[in-house]
């Protein structure tokens, strides 16, 4: 047996071994799917398949990369290079690149991130002289991407009476027209944008039955990673590309299906069974990441959804600590409670930065944390903010670069026929649009021919033009000998760029001239590195794709002094010692947009599963009573998912049931009110109770709770030395927790004690004002 095989338990084995024939890996959180999938495609390989028959489809570039780098340890670099292994979109962008002309596409076509399909949207409401209150950029994208990922062709939409009638509903009847405006423009541009990438791909193979024959030839072995996480379009490719041999691996876990909202369906993994005749079932099942609190935290909340594959995740790692649930008060506390729990374990087990994560539900969530982390001095990064390549100089000197390429690119035209400024006005470039929609030309070809097009622009905007399509011209020219990296440095010197950048010489303009450096030092190390490349070259149309298909971690340089923050969602496959997941409460996690029905909220516990799933030795779960909200300070609750975790793996570090403080009031002035007249039943008991434990900090000591006695700070001073509070008395503040009475001072309504609480600040409150409990 080879070598690397005995590195394997007798369940990964199993499905690395089998070499054809339909199978499914269904791999709980932790089991070690990536090293099948990895050992898989070498064992193939040594089994005589060749490389370049084998189709590997990952859903981050970086997983794809690590693969690689793990196959090439086994097989070598040069083999493992003729793999065809990447993401959905990348592996069928190079498809497209070289089979788009039976679409009518360029090899060199546009890939229109999500900035450029919205400006796109955005021209397009504006020129139809639509309400854009009601046309909202961002909506009709959304829409339209549901549209493609649905396989919702133009045609197929105004073949479809109730799709038009539901927009109609929504007051956006002009929808369709929307639409077909926005994809005919696409295509004069040259462009595709991400969900054309799978759209496109699926017509190429049903329109195109020999370009079909050629890949399913071609991929004789398919393997998927995230099989649940497939929409429907790339179901259909994989389906068509597998057709044929039908030797097709794919490997997933139903409890990890968490994009639902982008298009993927669990259905896919649940009937895989049904579409492929004897298919293989195998099962990873042994969790090798977290402890054995932390699965069985996790495997007692998945337990409670219907829809889901059978399995039984277990680990053999040690017992590990139990969850700990932590209230506070408000956002803010919760973020000092994190800041402090980090900073305190960091110190006592001397661990670095990069051993803690802080996952959230929304974006939104960050800033408290950020907050404190801060005043802790505490190095965070937060992931999924905004990409680098959507800062604006860089999409500035981008749009240079695809205009090179591609010059009916109508987005990258606009960007800079007028940056850095060269005179020519938007007024002039309305005219440019307008004269180019007339004679189905490209804005750039109008521009070329500026002398023969009747237009309404006078003589020296004219050579303004002229003088631009000259310098891009000079570009294209030295595009055909220069490397990407030449070009670039080239590009940003003599079209103003730098000279641009150079001028403000504010902080933030010298962070935009770092970033124009940077991308520069990009290019470089991709031209240094398609350099070791097999089949890859160092052209700018390379570079320029790679930019476009980077996922949302490919940045990461994996600098380990930071604690990093980032939303549950980008979290997935990612793993750290220590887990903060907070704003654990309803309508927030799960969403208050989750919980129309079943299979929403089932995908928000999947959403929670995924985040328990991520910590290896300790996970936190904290919620707040309280919580700025769209600006507004509302109530909160915890949320149900605590409570679905069994007692035995949880450790409460705060009470779950309510606190009840003093009223500022005297009941009396109500009035008596016997028992027997209150014509209502008594509420019902929260339904939110667990068994409480306390954890206590190392020279902490709290006797057992007594009865609590009231401290009725609004009758003034004289009624604390009636409630007997003395040095030593251990008190409950709403705000700070509990504390010990370190020293009482003052007199009258000056009186004060300086209280020591359990998260180690101390205070000096002024009792006629601090809402105290004395427990003992």
């Amino acid at each position: 047996m080879e070598k690397y095989l005995s590195q394997l338990n007798d369940a990964q084995l199993a499905p690395t071994l089998q070499k054809d024939g339909p199978m499914i890996v269904i791999a709980g959180a932790g089991s070690g799917k990536t090293r099948v999938l990895t050992y898989r495609i070498a064992y193939l390989m040594s089994q005589g398949v060749d490389a370049f028959n084998i189709l590997a489809l990952t859903f981050t570039n970086k997983a794809a990369r690590e693969m690689k780098g793990r196959i090439a340890d086994i097989v070598g670099d040069s083999e493992a290079k003729n793999l065809w292994m990447g993401t959905f979109h990348s592996v069928f962008a190079k498809i497209l690149r070289f089979e788009g002309h039976h679409l009518g596409f360029p090899s060199n076509f546009t890939i229109y991130d999500t900035q450029d399909s919205q400006k796109l949207l955005g021209s397009i409401i504006k020129e139809m002289g639509l309400d854009k209150d009601i046309y909202k950029t961002k909506q009709v994208y959304s829409r339209i991407s549901s549209y493609k990922n649905s396989l919702i062709t133009v045609k197929a939409y105004f073949s479809n009476p109730e799709l038009m009638e539901a927009d109609a509903m929504a007051r956006r009847p002009k929808m369709g027209d929307i639409y077909k405006a926005y994809v005919d423009r696409c295509f004069k541009a040259g462009a595709m944008d991400f969900d054309d990438l799978l759209l496109r791909t699926n017509e190429l193979l049903t329109r195109f039955p020999n370009v079909l024959a050629q890949y399913q030839n071609k991929f004789r072995y398919i393997l998927v990673d995230e099989y649940q996480d497939t929409n429907h379009s790339q179901y259909l490719i994989v389906r068509a590309l597998s057709d044929r041999f039908q030797n097709i691996c794919v490997v997933g876990d139903d409890a990890q299906s968490i994009y639902a909202f982008r298009g993927a369906n669990i259905n896919n993994i649940l009937n895989f069974q049904k579409d492929y005749d004897d298919v293989k079932v195998y099962r990873l099942e042994q969790n090798y990441r977290s402890t054995k609190m932390i699965v069985g935290a996790a495997n007692s909340v998945i337990e409670h959804n219907k829809t889901k594959l059978d399995k039984i995740v277990w680990t053999a790692n040690d017992i590990g600590e139990r969850v700990i649930v932590h209230r506070s008060m408000t956002d803010g506390d919760e973020g000092r409670y994190v800041a402090s729990t980090i900073w305190e374990t960091k110190m006592n087990e001397q661990l670095p930065n990069s051993d803690f994560a802080v996952l959230y539900r929304t974006n939104a969530q960050s800033r408290a944390i950020e907050d404190a982390l801060r005043k802790r001095d505490i190095p965070y990064r937060i992931y999924g903010g905004l990409s680098f390549y959507q800062r604006k100089e860089i999409k500035d000197v981008t749009a240079y670069l695809r205009l090179i390429l591609n010059t009916a690119d109508e987005e990258a035209l606009k960007r800079v026929i007028n940056y850095p400024g060269r005179g020519i006005g938007q007024t002039t470039i309305d005219r440019l649009v307008v004269a180019a929609n007339a004679t189905g030309r490209t804005i750039y070809d109008i521009m070329k021919d500026i002398d023969n097009v009747a237009i309404n622009i006078n003589n020296g905007t004219k050579n303004k033009l002229k003088d631009f399509v000259t310098l891009i011209e000079s570009y294209k020219v030295m595009n055909q000998t220069a490397n990407a990296f030449d070009l670039a440095e080239h590009v940003t010197k003599t079209s103003g760029l730098i000279r641009e950048l150079n001028k403000d010489g504010t902080p933030e303009g010298v962070t935009r001239m770092d970033n124009v450096q940077e991308l520069l030092n990009g290019i470089k190390d991709f031209v240094e590195g398609q350099i070791e490349l097999a089949d890859a070259g160092d052209s700018l149309a390379e570079f320029l794709e790679d930019v476009a298909l980077a996922t949302d971690l490919d940045g990461d340089k994996g600098d380990p002094n930071h604690v990093a923050l980032m939303t549950i969602h980008l979290a997935k496959g990612l793993e750290f010692p220590h887990v903060f997941i907070v704003g654990m409460e309803e309508d927030l996690f799960p969403s208050a947009m989750s919980m129309n029905t079943r299979s929403e909220l089932e995908e928000e516990r999947r959403l929670f599963y995924v985040a328990l799933t991520r910590a290896e030795k300790q996970a936190y779960l904290t919620y707040t009573l309280s919580r700025y909200r769209w600006g507004k300070l509302i109530d909160a609750e915890p949320s149900r998912f605590i409570e679905e975790i069994e007692d035995e793996y949880v450790n409460i570090t705060t009470p779950l049931k309510e606190q009840h403080f003093n009223p500022m009031l005297d009941a009396s002035i109500f009035g008596d009110v016997e028992p027997n007249k209150i014509r209502f039943a008594k509420p019902k008991s929260p339904k939110f109770r667990k068994k409480e434990t306390k954890s206590k900090p190392e020279n902490f000591k709290i006797s057992t709770p007594k009865k609590l006695k009231p401290v009725n700070a609004s009758n003034g001073a004289s009624n604390l030395f009636d409630s007997k509070l003395t040095v030593g008395n251990i008190v409950n503040h709403q705000r700070f927790g509990r504390g010990e009475v370190l020293k009482i001072e003052g007199a009258g309504g000056d009186l004060k004690a300086e209280i020591k609480f359990e998260n180690g600040d101390s205070k000096k409150l002024l009792l006629r004002f601090a809402k105290l409990q004395i427990i003992s």
